[in-house]
């Protein structure tokens, strides 16, 4: 069952899929109309889930149930993954690859390899200050720090550490 996304509750749980490229308009009309059809049908045991979903820098898509109303099953979750697999193969988008990491680099999105991360901190390419999204978000109301800088996400591990001095 759809809900436009702004009334489902903060609490609402939330995955976040990044896309390879940013969407164009026709390919967001396509995305568009796959998730909205896709979460009037959402189901788990036969109970409909209260659903939505969000297109954020027309290169994310954020898919959310009110798990108050109803919870997913493991296989409802597992369905949600078939319409990422069809916007896939209709607009040619990855939305399932998790092996690079979205940053602002230049005032536009850029995805740099997992492999890459370290080189890219130590030589200076990204910063403590470099902007990257909130991707790992696990409920709708913490998308409200959907922008943060790189030292407040888990990709602190990967910053030089400062020299201790006696």
């Amino acid at each position: 069952m759809f809900l436009p996304f702004e009334n489902l509750p903060d609490e609402s749980r939330v995955w976040i899929y990044t896309g390879s490229r940013a969407f164009t308009e026709k390919e967001t009309e396509i995305i568009t109309a796959l998730l909205h059809a896709f979460c009037e049908q959402w189901v788990a045991h036969s109970h409909p889930l209260q659903s939505s979903f969000q297109i954020l820098e027309n290169q994310f898509v954020v898919l959310a149930v009110n798990e108050d109303f109803h919870n997913p099953s493991g296989c409802s979750i597992d369905s949600s993954v078939g319409v990422l697999r069809k916007i896939q193969e209709t607009t040619g988008i990855d939305l399932l690859d998790r092996s690079r990491v979205p940053f602002i680099i230049n005032q536009k999105i850029e995805l740099i390899p997992l492999a890459h991360l370290r080189v890219q901190f130590q030589q200076g390419i990204l910063q403590a200050e470099t902007l990257t999204f909130n991707t790992l978000a696990e409920t709708k109301g913490q998308l409200e720090h959907w922008k943060l800088p790189a030292e407040s996400t888990w990709l602190a591990k990967y910053l030089s550490k400062p020299a201790f001095t006696h």
